[in-house]
């Protein structure tokens, strides 16, 4: 497919991320998963992982508790950055099960790949692709997670087709993203740098689960887990004064913006 503005916007600001190992979790960082280690996930999960992998997340949640994976299956990470998610689905799916990482970034790639290498994680492969055009066959996946990069994407029905195209009957979708309630100033929506940010391109939790509901997914849920002031407050810095703000409430995006477990099914059994 054909790489739009916001495309290469965000690819660029995450290959940056990547080159310079700038992580959410890093210790200077403000978002909320933010301390001098990662505390999005429990202790537990990130106990077989290095700590300068562990330590390397961009997400907004734990969308790996969230899909209870079990050994076996075939997961699905859309925008798998450095690839943290897909090491920790990998050590629940054991060596019987696979899992396929799906990032437009060849910087991430490149790191994830590194990361796979060094700790000889051979359950796991990155693909370069865009989450509209997924590179990954039909019916061949059982879980697809992602971690706050939905919103990222311009597109997210053709999102949420793809993903539908590509799950098994009977297959789940269980996502951590940011979502609003309620509509976004015009200022926000229309900034490329707050898109980069996880915030112009979040849409309110009706339209995210109305677009599931077109491409026929059920049994959706939409949990918030924190309004999401850290990464305002962070998409604002980032912008500077690339955009006129002068008129936008953050006390108002404070209460718009938010974090959010979300999961669906596809119809059908496995």
């Amino acid at each position: 497919m054909t790489q739009t503005p916001i495309h290469a916007v965000v690819r660029e600001h995450y290959a940056e991320r990547a080159r310079k190992s700038d992580s959410c979790c890093a210790p200077d960082a403000t978002s909320a998963c933010c301390d001098t280690k990662n505390v999005i996930y429990t202790d537990e999960l990130l106990a077989t992982v290095p700590d300068d992998i562990a330590s390397f997340s961009l997400g907004c949640g734990d969308p790996i508790t969230l899909a209870a994976l079990q050994p076996g299956q075939t997961v699905l990470d859309l925008g798998s950055g450095g690839g943290l998610d897909c090491f920790l689905a990998a050590k629940k799916v054991g060596e019987s099960g696979h899992v396929i990482g799906v990032d437009m970034t060849p910087e991430m790639l490149e790191k994830a790949r590194a990361s796979a290498k060094r700790m000889g994680v051979t359950n796991v492969e990155f693909r370069q692709g865009f989450l509209e055009d997924l590179p990954v066959d039909s019916n061949s996946i059982d879980v697809t997670i992602s971690n706050c990069v939905i919103n990222l994407s311009p597109d997210k029905a053709k999102v949420f087709s793809e993903v539908f195209r590509v799950l098994k009957p009977g297959g789940r979708l269980a996502v951590s993203d940011i979502v609003t309630d309620g509509p976004l100033p015009d200022a926000i929506k229309q900034s490329l740098s707050m898109w980069a940010g996880c915030v112009a391109g979040a849409v309110d939790a009706k339209d995210y689960i109305a677009m599931m509901e077109t491409v026929g997914f059920t049994e959706i849920t939409v949990t918030p887990t924190f309004f999401d002031k850290e990464t305002v407050d962070e998409a604002i810095k980032e912008v500077g004064d690339k955009i006129d703000l002068k008129s936008v409430s953050q006390d108002e995006l404070y209460k718009t913006v938010y974090s959010a477990r979300i999961t669906a099914r596809k119809p059908g059994s496995l």
